[in-house]
């Protein structure tokens, strides 16, 4: 029997290049894992063995390693930080008991950081923080902690200072115990010596000393009154108390350090093992009720004596097969057993089971709660399924994951290769749910969506590098959306007579735009039984069926509210798919009266550039229709925040640098959709509906 409390299921998550991966390498290292430690700039690195991602130097997949530290199991799970594979973050969040946060000591809190900060608060998952990368020029540790504070409303807990700067980042002092960390020149992990605090640190350091005291006895009432009246809390105390209030997320405690030259790593592991939640210690996952999706109040209590209870919450494909990766909440899985996938009502027999090192494996016989592993060959699961006893059947609460923004059409250079493409495609939809892929019925063209230019051009590399599929790929398309901006009354009546029973349902209704982002709500304030209530469900299916495609050029239909409020029946001749045909008519002819409007994706873009090019970017993103939100002027140039309409922001990466001489660079994210302006939406209507014309 493993102890529980001797496990952490943590994830390290930050923005593109503050150093997630170089961190993970590290941490496999002083665990003794690895030997030689890989760079991610030789493309060297253990977790990052895809071969896009050694070329790219960026992290696509989350990959999951295991390791030990002083006693302690922790699995680790290295998660990508480029905002198109934002999925990744959000579906190990999900998972995890505990994180670290990594920031990058010159380039601080990055637009990326924001939104992974923002899903791991809605996951309530603590953290410590890692400022990295404090040997680089233009670090400056404290200039980070307060944009923590600032840009994310977070509350870093300082537990250790650095000792110079920049190329002078020598050491930590560990601010609790007052003990000062110094590393030699060799750039090994293990040559470092305790010594007492620098003597012009001295003041500093009591200075952090205290607010740290302060913050951690504000978690217990009883040391607090000790500590007023003047009594020193004991380590062990002060402890426990940092170990409540990260777990209860009232602070983050914040470590400082340089992953790639191994200095401050062991602190933060000690942190890891010290201040971050066991799986005993969260909030158990509550269980939901299939049909509806809203929880049951019942939750799965993490234990090895429970019937079992597990989520996959990733399928990743490799030369070993199909690999899922299952997070265990209860109970235990031995090799042989048969489980029941209460999303599909099928069972499994579970054959092999691995515990994941990168990209090697470890053959398993048994897993049990708090474990995360992969199990190969799964045949029906997929990402968001749960895993449970036949005889307790169960469902864990789903995974929500973000609608692609962008489109391409791609078609096979050769006949032959359509059954292959079919089949590639089919496994990288199941790895990853914001990948979505559809067939043109009209032109029988196969569309690939996904989140943004980046996630695409990596999903047509793979189909030709990993399945051997060479495409043609077309220019990308925005996904448009239509809505309506005024309300109106109006009343419509199907009437079908021929030879037996006729058809027959007349409704009366309002629509109005609805809520932002409400989608299509209904209602029905029919009194008297003029509409019995059995057509009511009809009548919401016809509108609702219509909702997918709009009169303006067949978008999709955005935030709509039809309230049926009269009507009419006849007793023989109305049926339920009468009165669907009638809401079917009505939405046909309402619509357009309803002052039909086309919607674009608005993205939330953060542009970093050197200073003498801010007036040259500005002026672009205004010339793209965008709206500039904020700047801010950082120790190594400007970060400009802004709105931009998706279509203008085609191959702006190209564009940047050759106005920033390739210093420029950006990150963009889905924030809304809003109102076309009247000429583009022409354009982008007349395109459409010469598409159909073609067809």
């Amino acid at each position: 029997m493993a102890d529980l409390s001797k496990y952490r299921n943590i994830g390290i998550f930050a923005h593109v290049d503050a150093g997630k991966t170089t961190t993970t390498e590290r941490i496999l290292k002083l665990t003794g894992k690895i030997h030689k430690t890989g760079e991610v700039h030789d493309g060297e690195s253990t977790t990052d063995f895809m071969e896009q991602e050694a070329e790219r130097g960026i992290t696509i997949q989350s990959a999951a390693v295991t390791c030990e530290w002083k006693g302690h199991r922790l699995n680790v799970i290295d998660t990508p930080g480029h905002v198109d594979f934002t999925v990744e973050v959000y579906r190990s969040l999900k998972v995890l008991d505990g994180g670290i946060g990594v920031f990058c000591g010159s380039g601080g809190v990055e637009p990326q950081s924001e939104t992974n900060w923002r899903y791991a608060n809605e996951s309530e998952v603590a953290r410590v923080i890692f400022v990295n990368k404090l040997d680089r020029m233009g670090a400056d540790f404290y200039r980070v902690v307060g944009q923590v504070e600032k840009v994310l409303g977070a509350n870093p807990l300082v537990m250790t200072l650095p000792i110079g700067i920049e190329d002078q980042f020598i050491g930590v002092v560990d601010v609790l115990e007052k003990k000062a960390y110094v590393w030699d020149d060799t750039g090994l992990p293990e040559n470092y010596e305790v010594q007492d605090v620098p003597a012009d640190m001295v003041d500093k350091v009591d200075e952090y000393h205290e607010m740290l005291v302060e913050s951690a006895v504000e978690q217990d009432e009883d040391l607090m009154m000790a500590y007023m009246e003047g009594e020193e809390p004991s380590l062990e105390d002060i402890k426990r108390c940092i170990r409540k209030g990260t777990r209860d997320l009232a602070f983050f405690p914040t470590y400082c350090g340089s992953a790639f030259k191994n200095k401050g790593m062991q602190l933060v592991l000690d942190a890891v093992v010290d201040y971050l939640p066991s799986p005993t210690e969260v909030d158990p996952q509550p269980l939901t009720d299939p049909e509806t999706g809203e929880p049951t109040g019942e939750v799965a209590t993490v234990s090895a004596d429970e019937p079992l209870k597990a989520l996959a919450f990733k399928i990743m494909d490799d030369r070993f097969g199909a690999l899922t990766f299952i997070r265990i909440y209860a109970g235990r899985m031995k090799k042989g057993d048969t489980i029941l996938n209460s999303a599909t009502g099928k069972t499994e027999r579970i054959g092999r089971m691995v515990e994941m090192q990168a990209d090697e494996r470890n053959e398993l016989t048994e897993a049990q709660a708090g474990d995360i592993i992969a199990v190969v060959g799964m045949k029906n699961v997929q990402t968001g399924h749960t895993l449970c006893d036949p005889k307790h059947e169960c469902t864990l609460e789903a995974m929500i994951f973000p609608d692609p923004v962008i489109s391409i059409a791609v078609a096979p250079k050769d006949k032959g290769g359509n059954e292959k493409m079919g089949i590639a495609i089919g496994k990288m939809v199941a790895e990853d749910p914001s990948f979505q892929v559809e067939t043109d019925e009209d032109s029988g063209e196969t569309i690939l969506k996904g989140m943004g230019e980046l996630h695409l051009d990596i999903k047509v590399d793979i189909l030709k590098r990993t399945y051997g599929v060479d495409l043609v790929v077309g220019q990308p398309q925005v996904a448009y959306r239509e809505t309506i901006t005024k309300e109106i009354e109006d009343s419509y009546t199907h009437k079908k007579q021929s030879g037996g029973s006729g058809q027959f349902g007349k409704i009366d209704y309002r629509i109005k735009p609805g809520e932002q982002n409400s989608g299509f709500t209904f209602s029905s304030s029919v009194v008297g039984g003029n509409v019995p209530k059995e057509f009511w469900p009809a009548v919401e299916k016809g509108f609702a069926s219509m909702m997918q495609e709009g009169v303006l050029a067949g978008f999709p239909v955005l935030d709509v509210e039809v309230e049926l409020f009269d009507g009419a029946f006849h007793a023989v001749d109305s049926s339920a798919i009468a009165f669907e045909i009638a809401a079917k008519g009505a939405f046909r002819q309402s619509i357009p009266k309803a002052g039909a409007q086309l919607l674009e994706p608005i993205m939330k873009v953060d542009v970093f550039t050197p200073e003498d090019n801010v007036g040259d970017v500005i002026g672009d993103l205004n010339r793209r229709r965008g709206m500039i939100k904020d700047q801010e002027a950082g120790a190594m140039g400007v970060r400009i925040k802004g709105d931009v309409p998706l279509s203008e922001m085609f191959g702006y990466i190209g564009h940047l640098r050759t106005i920033t001489s390739g210093r420029g660079q950006f990150s963009m994210e889905f924030s809304h959709y809003a109102p076309c302006p009247a000429n583009v939406a022409e354009t982008v209507i007349a395109a459409e509906k010469e598409k159909k014309a073609a067809k």
